[in-house]
């Protein structure tokens, strides 16, 4: 599919969404259109001497609230293209779950296994170097993430380097997903993999959407698919067999594997890292390609790796009722049709894989303020409930023992609020994506697109034009 072309599908949807809005056609177009892009190249020394031109690209796509927020890949896939398609949905990912960003994305066109680490720093540095020549980076204007590719060694690098060159008192919230020594927030690495599963849970408590399925309600024995074991789909499928769900399919570069019986999840992890790969593990059968598990029969397909994979060719196979999109654009517009006309629920990546923006969000929170997460009310919160379990037993024959003070007693530490912040807001948020949906008689994905250009629009309307 050589003429895909990313950042159309996303305008396609917006575009399907913006005729049950209010706005005019021109400030329609401003909400469409990418504010920023900027094409970065510079020379790298390889480490045997030799010089390579490096190209990176970042997009800020719309400026109605700043900072503008979005992760920094490193992949062969990076273009102009892919990135401003991305920077929208982190647009309209942000304005869903109302987390105040615009919305912004940045990648760097590499094979990372063609470097060594000290020329991936490098790469690092220098491209965060021209980010902040042009102000494309900055606690109030600019604040990159992890994403494919990435993780927090390289979002460190970006701090140390921006802290160089700049004298901020705020520097640690000029980047997201850092270690937490260097300002990170517990409860980042898991987030959007978590909030996969509470969309998908919130879903899958709906009683006439699940009667409309022709599924049980709740997600205690429903079968799942996920396609990528990488941080987000690892997580996802983690926290979905916590729920009582149960992985029968799983695909990954190497290929597919399918069991009816079920997948064990943390054994198949140490058999890959042991083997490398994911085939031949247990009773699974091994299907004919990297893609195939996609059409297998279960109740839940996770997408979960990279954009496109659901599409014309393959979508009129997916037997599953109920495709969650872990990753950034997983299936195509035709192919969303397709899987629509066939009756399935599809939770769009606008709003699924927000759990990452959102504890992005919390981790920025936490640099401008200088604090962490329950310092302060911690210990005041356990001697509250201590005193009121002390009444208890002054009142009736119940006595606690210390260990069970120390469970109910125990007041909430910085991952246990961002998790029920997490919580909060993608409840919240399918809740009401999901009354629009039926006000409008619409898909989910229309109705995220939907939330977005109200949201959004009503911040230009606001805000006027200057000058």
């Amino acid at each position: 599919m050589s003429d895909y072309k990313f950042f159309a599908q996303v305008n396609k949807a917006f575009d399907i969404a913006a005729k049950y809005s209010e706005y005019d056609q021109g400030l329609l177009d401003q909400i469409k259109i990418c504010n920023n892009i900027y094409h970065v190249t510079f020379p790298l020394e390889r480490d045997d001497g030799s010089i390579e031109v490096i190209h990176g690209w970042r997009v800020e796509h719309s400026h109605h609230k700043l900072p503008t927020k979005g992760g920094i890949r490193f992949s062969t896939t990076v273009n102009e293209d892919e990135t401003m398609a991305l920077a929208a949905l982190m647009t309209y990912k942000c304005a869903v779950v109302d987390v105040p960003f615009g919305g912004a994305k940045g990648g760097i066109k590499i094979d990372k296994s063609r470097f060594s680490d000290s020329e991936i720093e490098r790469i690092t540095r220098r491209y965060a170097y021209e980010l902040i020549k042009k102000d494309f980076l900055g606690p109030g204007s600019d604040v990159p993430a992890p994403d494919y590719g990435t993780g927090a060694r390289e979002m460190g690098w970006i701090l140390d380097t921006y802290r160089q060159l700049k004298s901020d008192i705020n520097a640690e919230a000029c980047v997201t997903g850092k270690p937490i020594p260097q300002g990170g927030v517990r409860g980042r690495t898991e987030a959007t993999g978590r909030g996969v599963y509470f969309g998908v849970r919130e879903a899958c408590k709906n009683k006439e959407d699940m009667e409309d399925l022709g599924l049980e309600l709740g997600l205690e024995g429903k079968t799942f698919v996920i396609q990528g074991l990488g941080n987000v789909g690892y997580h996802t499928a983690q926290n979905l067999i916590k729920g009582g769900a149960i992985m029968v399919g799983v695909a990954e570069i190497e290929g597919s594997i399918y069991d009816s019986e079920g997948i064990d999840l943390e054994r198949l992890m140490e058999y890959r890292q042991d083997t490398g790969s994911i085939l031949g593990f247990g009773d699974t059968k091994e299907l004919e390609s990297n893609t195939a598990v996609l059409e297998a029969e279960c109740d839940i397909l996770i997408p979960a790796a990279l954009e496109n994979q659901i599409n014309e060719e393959n979508a009129a196979n997916v037997k599953a009722k109920i495709i969650g999109e872990a990753a950034n654009g997983p299936t195509t517009a035709k192919a969303h049709d397709i899987l629509k006309e066939k009756g399935a629920l599809i939770i769009p990546d606008n709003y699924l894989n927000a759990g990452g923006v959102t504890v992005s969000y919390f981790e920025w929170l936490k640099n401008l303020s200088h604090v962490r997460f329950g310092r302060m009310e911690k210990r005041f919160e356990e001697s509250s409930y201590r005193k009121i379990l002390n009444v208890i037993e002054n009142i009736s024959d119940r006595k606690f023992s210390e260990a069970e003070m120390g469970v109910l007693a125990q007041g909430a530490d910085e991952r246990d609020l961002v998790d029920s912040g997490l919580e909060e807001t993608m409840i919240n948020s399918y809740n009401e994506l999901n009354e629009l949906r039926k006000t409008h008689d619409i898909d989910l994905r229309t109705a995220a697109f939907l939330s977005a250009i109200n949201k959004v629009g009503i911040m230009y309307n606001q805000m006027g034009i200057f000058p």
